[in-house]
């Protein structure tokens, strides 16, 4: 496994722009979240990062829109979930990404959070299109990758964004669920069972 830079917790962030890879990927019903453990799992790391005056930019997908705008497949449930339990200002972003998009996030203030509306709304994304990942990382000074789950994908906002952004680093989530890789792997008693969840079973396989 290659070297990874995990996110560390001295380092000084403040009034620094982060952008915040996370996977908020939860089952929806409605316009009501029916499962938040993967929103909630996020959220010790996100408040650590407001107490220190970072300015948090979130991105994640929600299930597979192929660049089309479903509206059944819009962050707004999770951003007013996210509003409703963050103790500092949270902003929805639902806009495209041109020349006026930094000047627009650049009104962020320390310890303040936007999150960006469903990212796979744009097919760029999917396509892990350099100029799209040069953009979203335009907006940042740091990248951190807490999405786990979406870190095998060759995708714009997982991939091609760490060439733009000179401080890229894996945050805890994806540290814990490495670690726990790790213990099997390299320290592995026989036998060894694994239980393989979610749906797309082939592709877990």
């Amino acid at each position: 496994m290659d070297e990874i830079n995990f996110f560390p917790g001295n380092l000084e962030i403040q009034n620094q722009n982060i952008i915040l890879r996370l996977d908020l990927n939860v089952p929806i019903k409605n316009n009501i979240i029916e499962d938040d453990t993967r929103i909630s799992s996020s959220l010790p790391f996100i408040n650590e990062l407001i107490e220190k005056k970072a300015k948090i930019i979130i991105i994640s997908h929600l299930g597979r829109p192929k660049g089309i705008r479903d509206p059944k497949l819009s962050l707004i449930p999770i951003y007013k979930y996210l509003k409703g339990v963050l103790k500092t200002n949270v902003y929805f972003f639902k806009g495209d990404f041109d020349s006026e998009t930094k000047k627009k996030f650049s009104y962020l203030k320390e310890g303040e959070v936007i999150l960006i509306e469903n990212i796979r709304y744009f097919k760029e994304e999917t396509e892990d299109d350099e100029n799209f990942s040069k953009k979203i990382a335009s907006l940042g000074d740091i990248y951190i990758n807490d999405a786990f789950s979406c870190s095998h994908r060759k995708q714009a906002s997982v991939h091609n964004i760490t060439k733009f952004v000179k401080k890229n680093f894996a945050g805890p989530l994806l540290k814990k669920e490495i670690t726990a890789i790790n213990l099997i792997i390299k320290n592995k008693k026989e036998p060894v069972t694994c239980i393989i969840g979610e749906s797309k079973i082939s592709t877990k396989i």
